[in-house]
Parts: structure tokens; sequence; C-alpha cells
């Protein structure tokens, strides 16, 4: 599928790394999973946090369409999942992901991921179906149903081709694979604008009120679109992202009410 989605580099792509102190964080996921009863990880929090984000630049919220940009409708955010042992990547997309807590983040992600795992998911399926296909023919028809999906609108999800199937932003966790950071590639056939990689929190030496003290950090690897994000909007997304991750317990208070 990668050797077929990609022809020469022609997007404007732009990476970014962003460092975050992750001790409330993973006190919040713990207590939160201690409450819900849900398998929260840090990824989920991630997740909610770019949705957050997004809803405070809701411009970036969007699909370039021959040359000009249209607004989604809804803040969704695809989480990539690993299948296979591992050699295989497909995901979940939940829609709505601002409006939704973290537990019920986890609680839904958890399902889909069930159902990519066991090749129930219409994501893995249309993957199947496309990899069945000729070599030559893969990557027309990989852009042929972006074009037509995107560009003209068209729902075929009838012809098992989920309808804006990656969202406002994708989401994946290189840390449990024991990275410590990475930078994604845009997927140019999902136009989606964001991608997130969440590494592997490490304890680091950081400067706190003129001391040196040790605290887990959380890497964070992004790539964007330029098209639709420059560096105002970047720095507000950042702004919100860190706020949301470095003071859930102030941020999300409701979810451990």
């Amino acid at each position: 599928m990668a050797l077929h989605a990609w022809g020469a580099p022609s997007d404007p792509t732009v990476h970014g790394l962003l460092d975050v102190d992750a001790t409330e964080a993973l006190a919040f996921v713990r207590d939160l999973r201690a409450k819900s009863g849900e398998r929260i990880t840090l990824t989920h929090l991630v997740g909610h946090a770019v949705a957050r984000a997004i809803a405070q630049q809701p411009d970036v919220n969007a699909i370039v369409r021959f040359g000009r940009l249209y607004q989604r409708d809804t803040i969704d955010v695809f989480f990539q999942v690993a299948f296979g042992g591992g050699g295989n990547l497909a995901g979940h997309k939940v829609e709505r992901a601002d409006l939704k807590g973290v537990a019920a983040i986890a609680r839904e992600l958890g399902e889909g991921a069930s159902k990519v795992r066991d090749g129930r998911a219409e994501n893995v399926k249309t993957t199947q179906r496309f990899t069945h296909m000729p070599a030559p023919m893969m990557g027309l028809a990989l852009r042929a149903a972006s074009l037509l999906t995107y560009d003209l609108g068209l729902d075929l999800s009838a012809y098992g081709v989920p309808f804006d199937s990656f969202g406002s932003a994708m989401v994946t966790n290189v840390g449990s694979f024991g990275l410590t950071v990475g930078l994604p590639p845009l997927l140019q056939i999902s136009r989606c604008p964001l991608v997130v990689l969440v590494g592997e929190v490490q304890d680091r030496p950081v400067a706190r009120d003129g001391a040196v003290v040790v605290r887990p950090v959380l890497p964070i690897g992004v790539t964007f679109d330029h098209r639709l994000l420059d560096g105002y909007h970047a720095g507000v997304l950042a702004k919100e992202f860190r706020r949301v991750l470095e003071n859930p317990r102030e941020v999300l208070a409701d979810e451990l009410a």
C-alpha cells in the first residue's frame, strides 16, 4: 500500500517537535483509569488534546479540494492501530473527538481496535481489496478513490470505501515500540492535514523555578500541511495542546468528578 500511495514529493510538508512534561498527564491517566475501569493511555489523552486544539483554530479543519479549502463539519481523530504482530497498520476514526471525554474515546477506540485486529473493520476490508489488485493498478485506484471522495464529494461507503475515513488529524504511538520520537509523513490520499506521533516517555532533567529536576517527558512529533497551517496556527494549536496535557486535572476536571 505504501509503495503505491505516494509519488514524488509535492505537498508543502512541515515538521515540528514538542516536549511535554508528562507528570500531571500520567497521574491523570492513572486516576481516570481507576475511576472509569477503561484501559486509558496517554494516546487517548493526546487524541482528545489534539481535537480540543483544532477546535481553537477551526480554520485548519479543512480539506483541500481543487485548490480551495472546504471546512469539515466535525473534528474527527483517526487513531492508528497496529495488528498482525505489529507489522501492519490500520485504525479507527473517533468522530467529534473534541466533544467526547478521554474515557469515552478509550472505550470507543478499544472496540474499534478489536474490529481492526480481527479483520472486521471496514478500512481493513478496503485495504485487502486494494492489495489484491495488480501492482500497476493499485496507485491509480487509490488516487481515483481520493478524487471521487474528497474532490467530488461522493460517498462510496456502499462500495466499501469509508467516507473521509482519516478525519481531521491522525494520532499514532511509536513509544510502545521503544522509539523515542519520530516525524511521520503525510498521506496525500487521506487529505488529513495533521499527523501527531506519540513517543516514549523518558525521565529527563528539566529546569523548574531556577532548579534542575528530573521529570517524565513525553516527546511529540508533528507533521502538518502548510497549505492549511502556518506558524501562527501551529503555535495556537501547540499552546492549547500543551495546556491540556500539562494541566489535565484543571482542564478536564469533569472527568474525575
